[in-house]
């Protein structure tokens, strides 16, 4: 997954697209655990999808103001 393609989505996409790749890592480390995982480099890939959803999604955050600096 490409951070372009992430950036398109909405908020709620990217809500539903980070419920889903959590769930596909709980699998991933249950088939790791039983030694049932052909590629464990596909954990590392969706632990970093995940950050980088949650990063699209902070940054769609509205700002709240910052305190003023004196």
């Amino acid at each position: 997954m490409k951070a372009s393609e992430v950036r398109e989505m909405t908020p709620a996409e990217l809500e539903n697209k980070l419920s889903s790749l959590k769930k596909d890592l709980f699998y991933l480390r249950l088939q790791h655990a039983t030694n049932q995982l052909d590629n464990p480099i596909k954990i590392a890939d969706v632990k970093k999808d995940i950050a980088r959803v949650k990063t699209i999604l902070r940054e769609k955050e509205p700002r709240k103001d910052a305190p003023s600096s004196r």
